[in-house]
């Protein structure tokens, strides 16, 4: 429900602090004194459209703030965590209107754009009385009223799934049919291909042992001349090796053990590096006798390489990648290959899920008829006593014949409204009367309330036209709806007025040059005499005074 509204630089309000409470709250006051500008303001909080003559003369900018309590409210509630909005159990909504024309929208302090505002506050607050408020010309709404009202939630649910899975064998048949047009081309592009893979025979890991063979073999002159020249130098040079030259300083250091114990250590490390040397240098013998020269493996091992790498090209893939793309082709080949037998599978579950859809749509027509029928007679029957006597409510409910499934059954719901005696049945959103228009919504809503998932309502003038008795009971089935969920109501009528359970009075001022309007709340004193100014006129005497008494004792 809304629970305080701030208004700063709005048309003729310079600063207005507005607390609401539960149930219908009135707001009263003279002509022209600005009774719909608070209405006006809701609305433009909601996403209507602004421009720089909404903000008070001589002001920069105009702010509105509301703050909504989402207690009962689970659809907004779903819809704010949805988009990461979500702040605990409350929720402000804030338009600020500059001179300059900008608007900025906020939810809970963050910057959203003008639709985030209409699409929270659609399950919000509902405003009659201005027809891009009016959510019940909508036929989305209309529907959802008339399912909502009907306790039809699961067969929807189950209409919704259907349609999911419909929808989901409906694309990939698609993606699969497009596949198919040029099927055979890929098909030949693909074999070619696979074979070509295939035939390199290429196994995991055996380009790396290929480069590594290779590099030996293109360089084993380098290979062997390094070897020998090594091995030469270690042991076999006559001239002086490195072998030799490391015995010929043990023969001369080891005899003088005994003379200084320091040396000993020192022949120790001598004696073993004369051991590793002639071990390497029996290692590079062995190496040697084994380096292979073999020309012909060589031209082998390039060719294959120069066979690996072009047709790493041709796939704009690394020489290493070729088995993975075989395998990445196989299996789209296999899949290709056995393309006709999925799409046969496909058309056949398709079908399937069109007479499913198809037959839980005819489901849903029925209980939705049943449902418009009596919601219809009850609408109507209200219609008579809010002054349209004679007036008829009916619901059209229509199953479009259609291949194409659709996520709410392919139904289409008109509400049909006469509003006098002998005018034909036209959709609601003919009706040109916006009082008409008022009370037909308050009829539709006093019998579907329970059904309504928006928690606030807001009518402006739905009184227009009526008066007398006619009045007095459309206060009290505003006051009725005001048990079950929180109403504002503007309204020019005591009969009205008298059955609020809270009552404001919007008061117009002139302050030096300046007009400036105000919203006062009444106590039951101060009601008393709104109510008979209402019924009085300019001049209030105790009997009017005594008739508002009378007016407020019987709505209890």
């Amino acid at each position: 429900m809304l629970t305080h509204i701030a208004i700063r630089d709005f048309a003729i309000i310079d600063v207005l602090e507005l607390d609401l409470a539960k149930g219908m709250t009135v707001l009263t006051g003279e002509t022209g004194a600005g009774k719909s500008i608070l209405v006006d303001a809701l609305g433009l909080l909601l996403g209507d459209r602004a421009d720089a003559g909404v903000i008070r003369h001589g002001a920069e900018r105009a702010e509105i703030a509301a703050e909504f309590d989402l207690a009962g409210s689970t659809a907004a509630a779903a819809w704010l965590k949805d988009q990461d909005l979500a702040a605990g159990d409350a929720c402000i909504l804030r338009r600020i209107v500059s001179r300059d024309g900008r608007s900025r929208g906020q939810i809970n302090s963050r910057s959203v754009p003008l639709q985030a505002l209409r699409e929270l506050g659609e399950q919000l607050l509902d405003i009659h009385g201005q027809h891009e408020h009016q959510s019940l010309l909508r036929h989305d709404t209309q529907m959802a009223l008339v399912d909502s009202y009907g306790d039809h939630g699961a067969l929807q649910q189950h209409m919704a799934d259907l349609y999911k899975d419909w929808k989901a064998v409906h694309e990939k048949l698609t993606t699969l049919q497009a596949a198919a047009a040029d099927r055979d081309a890929r098909l030949e592009t693909l074999r070619y291909q696979v074979n070509e893979l295939e035939a390199l025979k290429l196994s995991p890991g055996e380009l790396a042992s290929i480069d590594d063979e290779h590099r030996r073999l293109a360089n084993s002159g380098r290979l062997l001349e390094g070897a020998q020249s090594s091995l030469d130098w270690l042991y076999e040079n006559e001239e002086g090796s490195a072998y030799q030259l490391v015995s010929q300083a043990l023969a001369r250091l080891q005899p003088l053990d005994d003379v200084d114990t320091r040396l000993k250590a020192i022949n120790e490390m001598l004696t073993t590096a004369q051991a590793q040397i002639s071990e390497g240098s029996d290692a590079l013998r062995r190496y040697l006798n084994g380096l292979d020269m073999d020309p012909q493996r060589l031209e082998w091992l390039e060719n294959r390489l120069a066979s690996l790498h072009q047709l790493a090209r041709k796939h704009r893939i690394e020489p290493a990648d070729l088995p993975h793309r075989l395998q990445a082709l196989t299996k789209e080949l296999g899949e290709l290959e056995h393309a006709g037998i999925a799409l046969q599978e496909l058309e056949a579950q398709l079908q399937a899920l069109r007479a499913a859809c198809r037959e839980q749509a005819e489901v849903l027509h029925d209980r939705r008829s049943s449902t418009a029928a009596e919601l219809g007679r009850k609408v109507a029957g209200v219609m008579q006593e809010l002054g349209m006597p004679g007036g008829r409510f009916a619901i059209d409910v229509t199953l479009q014949d259609t291949e194409q499934p659709t996520t709410r059954g392919g139904g289409r719901i008109e509400f049909l409204v006469s509003a006098n005696k002998g005018q034909p049945l036209m959709p609601l959103t003919k009706v040109a009367s916006g009082g008409e228009l008022s009370r037909i919504a308050l009829a539709i809503q006093v019998i579907a309330a329970q059904a309504s998932a928006i928690p606030a309502m807001v009518f402006d003038e739905v009184d227009a036209g009526i008066g007398g008795g006619v009045a007095e009971i459309v206060g009290r089935r505003l006051r009725t709806l005001g048990e079950r969920r929180q109403v504002l109501c503007v309204t020019h009528l005591p009969q009205v007025a008298s059955q609020a359970h809270n009552h404001l009075r919007v008061i117009k001022e002139t302050r030096g040059n300046t007009t400036l309007t105000r919203i006062e709340t009444l106590d039951r004193k101060a009601q008393v005499e709104e109510l008979a100014r209402m019924l009085g006129g300019v001049e209030i005497t105790e009997t009017t005074r005594k008739h508002a008494r009378e007016m407020l004792a019987r709505s209890g």
